[in-house]
């Protein structure tokens, strides 16, 4: 609210409304307690890329520190942060790119030195440039890749004289079939943008609105899922972000469609504030939340949470 318009910085787009739209409509989702039932415990692990993680929560990719944050931690500082924080946790997280190389080198130094352990980010570059990206974080033994075609409408690139694009099918097939790596397509906010990502024959997709920070007035994520699962069925993965704030927001996704989520300011909080201490405590705070939602809808798996464990 406070920051709304500053972009760069950590701000929507214009109003702002893309992103607090999503926290007023997850506040909008009410939960339905539940407390007669065999409890049998609350296993809240996910299988994603062939690993268990115990929680369905990953850090969103964030780049840019000093454009905007400040220079308080370096990017491979932040990247520090985020994957070995989520690693101590139990779960993984996403690291970002940029226009100048060192920014994603960084990142996946990180990641090679977690063996594999996080998922890098690619910006919507030229395909040639991307597949030279693809080659190194093979190198890395990455677990998975994620390109944010949302941000092909980002003002932090065309500032810098780095502008991206949007993506074609036949593009984003080329990529999928260029690497073993399980391919996220990050930036789905329609059923039919869920069916060209389905065509690529992509591992899977991330609801997103990129924070609202690349389109103003645009619907909130969670809204949108049930429209997408449909579509999608199991044939892909689905993850999501913006607005998500407690373990009872991930609950209120996963209900809506979601098989995981992925949260983006909180972690930079954490990472700035306590460093991968601050990042393994924050995620799991919200992976405690998620399992005390649990407890008190009847649920003793992620598999329980349906939407009729809601109400909207």
């Amino acid at each position: 609210i406070v920051c709304k318009g500053e972009v760069p910085g950590v701000g929507g787009k214009g109003s702002g409304n893309g992103f607090t739209i999503c926290n007023e409509f997850l506040s909008s989702i009410k939960l339905k307690m539940d407390t007669i039932y065999q409890n049998k415990g609350q296993d809240t692990s996910i299988l994603l890329f062939g690993k268990t993680f115990k929680y369905p929560i990953f850090a969103a990719p964030i780049g840019g520190m000093k454009l905007n944050y400040n220079d308080a931690i370096s990017e491979e500082e932040y990247s520090e942060a985020i994957v070995f924080g989520t690693i101590a946790a139990g779960c993984a997280g996403f690291t970002g790119d940029g226009p100048m190389d060192e920014l994603f080198n960084d990142s996946l130094r990180v990641i090679k030195k977690a063996k594999g352990l996080g998922i890098p980010t690619l910006k919507p570059w030229e395909n040639k440039q991307v597949l030279k990206k693809i080659a190194l974080l093979e190198e890395a033994n990455a677990i998975a890749f994620a390109m944010d075609i949302d941000s092909a409408g980002l003002i932090n690139l065309a500032i810098m004289g780095k502008p991206v694009n949007p993506k074609s099918i036949e593009e984003l097939k080329e990529i999928v079939h260029s690497t073993k790596i399980p391919f996220i397509i990050k930036g789905i906010m329609t059923k039919e943008g869920a069916e060209k990502a389905l065509e690529t024959g992509a591992y899977g997709i991330v609801v997103s609105s990129h924070g609202g920070r690349v389109l103003d007035n645009t619907p909130a994520t969670c809204s949108v899922l049930p429209e997408i699962r449909e579509v999608v069925q199991d044939k892909m993965k689905i993850f999501v972000d913006g607005g998500i704030r407690s373990g009872g927001d991930v609950f209120k996704a996963i209900a809506l469609g979601a098989d995981a989520v992925l949260i983006g300011r909180p972690y930079a909080i954490s990472a700035f504030g306590g460093g991968a201490e601050g990042v393994e405590l924050y995620t799991n705070k919200i992976g405690e939340e998620l399992k005390e939602t649990m407890i008190m809808t009847g649920c003793s798996s992620l598999k329980d949470i349906t939407r009729d464990k809601i109400i909207i």
